[in-house]
């Protein structure tokens, strides 16, 4: 049977983030693991409500076939949420797709030819990294430090390897948690312009800020349709009406509605509706002040509680928003061997190197604050450091005995 499988199925990995869900689901384990919303947070009796109308007043429509593009007033509503973050378009420029996970997978499509060359943050999204291996691009990381991808490398690793595309999570970057400044989110734009390649910019993080100013996207530099934006409303609303959306220039946004129409036709004529009707009727800026609130102190949690419980030698990234940040280990922490003890002691998190093209990284791990609560997070962290204490022991345990045996030979 193996004979008969495509040749890109030997690139492709399961997501070990969907299969360790599967250990997490049960209840004694505090994980932060998934890239999960609080459910607590979801506007259940709100959702409830619009359905309610939409299928009382047009229930058959709703439950028809619709375009490809998506319906049109739930995308003049996204124009005009883009506009206010910085973005001109209007509908004309929004397709509206299955989650923002399917605009990757219609941009791969699109864009990319077996060996066709992408550059990545490093590291980067895990799901991302999935979805263009299914078309055997060729991934090439660029640097990145704490101000986020630096756009000198980028330049120079576009010289080089002439890129159909960057991929960049700019807000609260999953899995770090770094934001992009201003200053490279403008020279990054000119990188791509004079270099000729296209920026695929991911926001789904970008409204759940809780420290400082919000910064333009890249795609409010775009004067020559260089940048595809997007974003989705699984982080402001909830991920389980799977509605995400990409702004594009038209020629980029025809061949993705080409793409979409033979994966999936349309998304959800039900759920664009009901979500067009939960936006008419309710304040969803009120309701994302109150996410806002909750995951600004979660975070605040886990920052403190790591300072306090985490042993000399591991350091970990301050996220202005988002859902996660990046803990670092001393060099010779394998995370990935570290996560078995970790699920014995009901607690997880994601090994490091699932987030690098190359398999590095495996001295660190991200952690997911949203989706737990505050003493959860507490008490999770403690037997987190715990574990982590021991296993810095044991690797300098390993060097002391490493020198050792360096001294005998050399006698």
């Amino acid at each position: 049977m193996n004979a008969r499988f495509a040749r890109r199925m030997k690139a492709m990995q399961p997501s070990s983030i969907r299969e360790m869900l599967k250990v997490t689901e049960q209840p004694d384990v505090i994980s932060f693991a998934g890239g999960l919303p609080a459910p607590e947070l979801f506007p259940v009796a709100e959702v409830r409500a619009a359905a309610g109308r939409v299928l009382a007043e047009i229930g058959p429509q709703a439950m028809q076939y619709g375009a490809t593009e998506g319906i049109l007033p739930l995308r003049e509503k996204i124009a005009a949420e883009m506009n206010r973050r910085g973005v001109a378009c209007t509908a004309e420029d929004i397709l509206i797709t299955t989650g923002s996970q399917q605009s990757l997978d219609l941009l791969g499509k699109v864009f990319l030819d077996p060996g066709d060359t992408i550059l990545t943050e490093n590291p980067t999204y895990l799901a991302a990294i999935q979805a263009f291996q299914c078309f055997e691009a060729r991934f090439v990381p660029v640097p990145t430090d704490d101000d986020g991808l630096i756009p000198d490398a980028a330049d120079k690793l576009a010289g080089r390897y002439k890129p159909k595309f960057l991929y960049t999570i700019p807000n609260f970057q999953n899995p770090t948690g770094r934001t992009l400044s201003r200053t490279r989110r403008a020279a990054l734009y000119d990188v791509a312009r004079r270099r000729g390649f296209v920026i695929v910019e991911d926001d789904p993080y970008g409204k759940l800020r809780y420290r400082g100013e919000a910064i333009p996207p890249i795609k409010a530099w775009d004067k020559e349709g260089l940048v595809v934006a997007l974003s989705t409303f699984s982080k402001v609303i909830a991920p389980g009406i799977r509605t995400g959306w990409a702004v594009a220039s038209k020629d980029v946004r025809d061949r993705m509605v080409v793409a979409k129409q033979a994966a999936d036709l349309h998304t959800s004529s039900l759920d664009q509706i009901v979500i067009d009707r939960y936006l008419m009727d309710n304040d969803n800026d009120a309701h994302v002040e109150c996410v806002r609130k909750a995951y600004g102190e979660r975070c605040r949690t886990m920052e403190e509680a790591l300072e306090e419980y985490m042993p000399a030698g591991f350091s970990w990234t301050h996220p202005d928003g988002g859902m996660f940040l990046w803990v670092t280990g001393p060099e010779g922490l394998d995370t990935h061997k570290l996560l078995p003890a970790a699920l014995e002691d009901c607690v997880a998190f994601v090994p490091g190197r699932d987030f690098f093209p190359d398999a590095s990284g495996g001295h660190c791990m991200r952690l997911n604050f949203s989706n737990s609560r505050p003493a959860e997070i507490l008490e999770g962290i403690k037997r987190l450091a715990g574990l982590c204490k021991g296993a810095s022991n044991n690797i300098q345990r390993r060097y002391m005995h490493d020198c050792f045996n360096t001294q005998s030979r050399t006698r």
